[in-house]
Parts: C-alpha cells; structure tokens; sequence
C-alpha cells in the first residue's frame, strides 16, 4: 500500500486550490501518541478536556453530518467547526498547515484515504467496532476507515425534463443537458466519469469509453460547465445529474420540503453503476487528537451510523433502518450491476491522469 500512491498523492496536492507555507518546524506534537492504546472511556475523557473539535469536508448538509455533530455536541459537549474542501483540499490543507493544524479529522474518498496515509498524514485510530468493519473497509492500522458508502446515480428534475433518463444509453440518445461538477478537484466527479466508463465497456484501467461519452455530450452542447450544487438545482438550473445516490436523495428531500410542488426522480443507470467509500481520516498534526478519535468512535457506532443513513447513506456497519428512512432509499433492485473498483493502483494511476484528459479531450470541445 506505501508506494504506489506516491506519484498520485504529488499530483493531487499540487492540483490542489489552495496556497500558503508551511507550519513552522514541521514537527509532529504526535508522533508518540498511540490512540490504539487507549480505552474509550480514557480517549472520551482527555476529548472532553479538549472541548472542540474541528473537521474538514463533513458539512452539515453531506451525509446528515449535522445530526452527528449535535450529537457530539450534547453528549460530550465537544463545540465543532466544519470547513467544506474537497477530497485533494483537505490533504492539501493538512500537508500545509502541519503543526499549524486548524483541522482534527476529514472525509475524503477511498482512493484519497490511502494517499493520506502514503503521506504521512493521518493518525491511527481503530476504535472500538474494528471486528465488525469489513476488511475492504479499512487499513491494516486504523489509518483509515470506510464509514459509509455511495453508488453514482442518475438524479433528474422532472419539472424541467419530461422523460428521465434511466441508462447512460438514454442520456446519448436523448437532448439532456447533463451536470457533473468539476472532475479536477471532485471525487464525486470522478467516479462519474468512471461510472460511464463502465456503462460504456471500460474501467478503472481503461477510461477511454467514459470520456468519449461525455465529449459526445460537449460537442452538442449538452456538459453543464457550472458547478454543480444544491443551489443551482433548488433554482432549477440543472436538469440531469450523475451523482451520488445519498446525495441526490438528500437533495431531493430538502427542494420538496422547501417546494412540495418540486419533483425529482433518481435511480441508478440500467448497464450498472460504480460504487465506493468515503473514509474519516484524523490529522497527524491535530491539536485535539482525542477529540478526532471520539469523533471517529462515535461516527462508526450505531447512533453515528444511523445518522449517516438517514443522510441516505449506505453505511459500513450494518443497522436497521426505520420504515419510513427505507421507502426514500432507491429499490436495492437497482444495485444489482454495480461494480466496485477492483484495480485500486489502476484507478489511482487513471485518476492522475483524469483532469489533463479531461480538459484535453472533453472541455476542449464544449459548446
């Protein structure tokens, strides 16, 4: 696992949109503190004496992170700040700031988390639900760890287009104006590509089909250049979506409790879809690494579990859902073909590539 990310994670940081210098000496205040020791009641305690904790990337809004952060906030009475980065942003922001660290703890994407740990920075964590975490879910430390799980989904304001698409088929052959955010800086956006590469025959080794379908859809003028978010779809900008399918449900569910007259359909593409994890990574330079550690324990519990799948998440542990969480899923019929990547150093090596080939071959073309 050490070596192969190392090429991608100098990419990716530099690509990376954010500036500054370097902490100060560099030095790692916890180079020997070892959470794995520790007992929950012993990391809960010193958390609490730390009274904060601050994440990057895990906004209110993503994933239900809100009711978690409450949560926190009432029963350990930890006060929280988020700021909303993106995967290559938060590593960027962690590598920047080092023994300056503003942050405790990020939610980044699979492939991210592993190039976190290549670089040194993140802090090792187990907590205490290790044996009921899946293998594929985790390092061998605690470096990382999947807590839950999207499938790319196609999502679609029904106000604005009649027929929704239901395949990527549908998409090329239809007149649809599609929106997937920006492919440089989203792992969201990535794995979109990924999950037409995969429609289209491809993989994560062989990407070629994905970017040929949506340079189709740029030469007809038909690749949404905007950045894609709730606002531009509350405002009904954007038609068709290829998203995460926790968070277009989530969308959905917010625009009709602000407009019940809105109307959405979301379901996941007939060839199959692409599935994959976002991990809880601690800063190795935290300040309040007791607070991240609670954090993560809490997030990986079943109160912090279900809080995610009411975000419409699907969550690493397994728990029960209420009826009602459920009729808002998407049938889990439709999750019959969906493919997780098998290749990881594949995806990794494609994933550098991606944003030169990317503006190259697709936005060179936009209408």
């Amino acid at each position: 696992m050490k070596t192969k990310y190392a090429k991608l994670t100098a990419a990716l940081l530099a690509a990376a949109m954010l500036t500054g210098c370097s902490g100060g000496n560099e030095t790692n205040p916890n180079e020997n503190l070892d959470l794995n020791s520790m007992s929950v009641e012993e990391i809960t305690a010193k958390a609490q004496e730390e009274g904060e904790v601050n994440s990057a990337g895990m906004p209110d809004e993503w994933a239900n992170w809100k009711d978690t952060w409450d949560d926190i906030q009432q029963k350990y009475g930890l006060e929280h700040i988020d700021t909303d980065l993106s995967s290559a942003e938060e590593l960027s922001l962690f590598e920047t700031e080092k023994d300056d660290a503003t942050k405790d703890i990020g939610d980044v994407g699979e492939t991210y988390a592993a190039i976190a740990e290549e670089q040194g920075l993140t802090l090792k964590y187990k907590t205490s639900y290790w044996d009921e975490i899946p293998d594929w879910a985790k390092d061998d430390d605690g470096d990382w760890i999947i807590a839950y799980y999207g499938t790319m989904a196609l999502l679609t304001n029904t106000r604005l287009v009649e027929d929704a698409p239901t395949s990527f088929q549908d998409i090329l052959e239809g007149d649809y104006v599609v929106s997937i955010g920006d492919v440089a800086r989203s792992t969201r956006a990535q794995y979109a590509v990924l999950a037409a590469a995969y429609a289209m025959g491809g993989d994560e080794s062989n990407i070629q089909p994905g970017l040929d379908f949506f340079r189709q859809l740029a030469e007809q003028g038909r690749l949404d250049k905007g950045e894609f978010n709730l606002s531009r779809l509350e405002k009904g900008e954007i038609g068709v979506a290829i998203i995460w399918d926790f968070v277009g449900i989530g969308y959905r569910e917010q625009i009709i409790e602000n407009n019940p007259n809105a109307e959405f359909y979301i379901c996941i593409p007939e060839e199959g879809s692409v599935q994959s994890g976002y991990s809880t990574i601690i800063n190795t330079y935290t300040k309040r690494p007791y607070a991240a550690a609670l954090t993560r324990e809490y997030i990986l519990s079943d109160e912090g579990q279900l809080n995610l799948a009411e975000g419409y998440a699907r969550t690493v542990r397994d728990v029960e859902l209420p009826e009602e969480l459920q009729a808002k899923m998407i049938p889990d019929e439709q999750y019959q073909n969906v493919h997780m990547v098998e290749d990881q150093e594949a995806w990794s090596e494609t994933v550098q590539q991606l944003p030169v080939l990317w503006n190259e071959q697709v936005m060179a073309y936009a209408q």
